[in-house]
């Protein structure tokens, strides 16, 4: 593998290692921030701005590396991302924190930047393997994350963002001297309409046969985000685990997650077909959820995560359903406003768990996943209702807009 390639590599790893490092610790560092107890709110509100940002920029960037070139847009969100997390270590104020957050959303949004720089370097015929190790490399970084977060956090709640600070000044390093500019700096003019994230919405919006998989993809997207906002919260409420634990636990998540998607959707939809596994899915996170719920022993959990796992043969399942739905040359549009549907949901998610847990935290902490089984079981009318038509029945029926 050639150097630029384990640049990008890793630069996508230390992303997804600074999503995942922050969900053991982010309860333990508001509280000391604010000297407050009920930070359930606090936690959904940075967890949605992080979306948000990398939401709103992800088009920017990419737009941007188009007009600059490649390497000075990672150069420069790598050291933004240094600066950054340095300063999330140092935070006094809450108001400083959610400026931090906010500036790691926006570097996080370089990985359309990185899927652009591998297009620009890989044939053809290399670019499906490369973009698998593209994915494998994030998985790896995001069941990292978790476990330094929680690790380094119980002896300093602040120290996983010094070391993550460290981490992408190393990297920032390495990509100085050794990244080469993929693209050459484009002389056309920058179409500042390619900079709204919502523009491809609008044609989504304009196709009825479409909102059913779109509001799928919504809802079961924002149901994970769940774990992300209230696993931390829930298990020291619940079990009183350390960082050290929660980080062991979504670690364990994790694990049983990638290991899940990479060796049963295949199987699965040749069993059951695609509307099938999809909806085995849903059913397998419906059991999950109700089992977390009722958890009174941490044993419970960790045995439960097999079957939290079994969700994610829906995904993949659902994604290839998805493509049934549009002809080839609008192939591309749709997967990006399936792409656009999804960061949504990281936004709204996070507010609206967050709040609900902070509801029934007194009385009943596990009612959070009680929500986010409701949340999953909307999404199966949606799935057992889809239909399949020719791309030129569509535009007979006037959905192509």
């Amino acid at each position: 593998m050639n150097r630029p390639l384990l640049v990008i590599f890793a630069a996508i790893a230390l992303d997804a290692i600074g999503i995942g490092l922050i969900f053991p610790i982010l309860p333990h560092l508001i509280e000391e921030v604010i000297h407050a107890q009920s930070v359930a709110t606090y936690v959904g509100i940075l967890t949605a701005l992080y979306a948000a940002m990398q939401f709103s920029f992800a088009p920017v960037l990419g737009a941007l590396s188009d007009r600059l070139g490649r390497r000075p847009v990672l150069l420069i969100s790598l050291a933004g991302a240094a600066v950054n997390y340095l300063l999330m270590a140092l935070a006094p104020s809450l108001t400083l924190l959610i400026v931090g957050r906010a500036i790691a959303g926006l570097t996080s949004a370089n990985v359309s930047v990185a899927t652009a720089y591998i297009t620009d370097i890989s044939p053809e015929g290399t670019r499906a393997k490369r973009f698998g190790i593209f994915n494998a490399m994030f998985g790896i970084g995001f069941i990292l994350g978790p476990v330094l977060g929680g690790a380094l956090g119980d002896y300093w709640v602040r120290l996983p963002f010094i070391a993550a600070s460290a981490l992408n000044a190393a990297n920032l390093m390495l990509a100085l001297f050794v990244l080469p500019e993929s693209r050459a700096p484009s002389r056309t003019r920058l179409d500042l309409s390619a900079l709204n994230p919502l523009r491809p919405l609008r044609w989504a919006l304009s196709m009825r046969s479409l909102l059913p998989i779109i509001a799928t993809f919504f809802l079961l997207s924002a149901t994970g985000e769940v774990y992300g906002v209230c696993w931390a919260l829930w298990g020291q409420d619940v079990f009183r685990w350390n960082g050290l634990w929660i980080g062991l636990s979504l670690g364990a998540f994790g694990i049983c997650q990638s290991l899940a998607q990479a060796l049963l959707p295949g199987r699965a939809v040749s069993v059951l077909g695609e509307r099938g596994a999809v909806l085995t899915g849903i059913a397998g996170a419906c059991l999950a959820l109700t089992g977390l719920a009722f958890a009174a022993q941490a044993w419970m959990v960790f045995a439960l995560m097999p079957v939290v796992a079994l969700a994610g043969i829906g995904t993949p399942a659902l994604q290839s359903l998805a493509t049934r739905l549009v002809d080839d040359d609008r192939q591309g549009q749709f997967q990006g406003v399936l792409a656009s549907a999804m960061s949504l949901a990281s936004i709204v998610g996070p507010l609206g768990f967050s709040s609900f847990y902070f509801a029934v935290r007194d009385h009943w902490p596990g009612a959070i996943w009680l929500s986010a089984l409701v949340v999953n079981a909307i999404a199966v009318p949606l799935v057992a209702g889809l239909r399949f038509s020719s791309p030129a029945t569509a535009r007979a029926s006037g959905d192509t807009g």
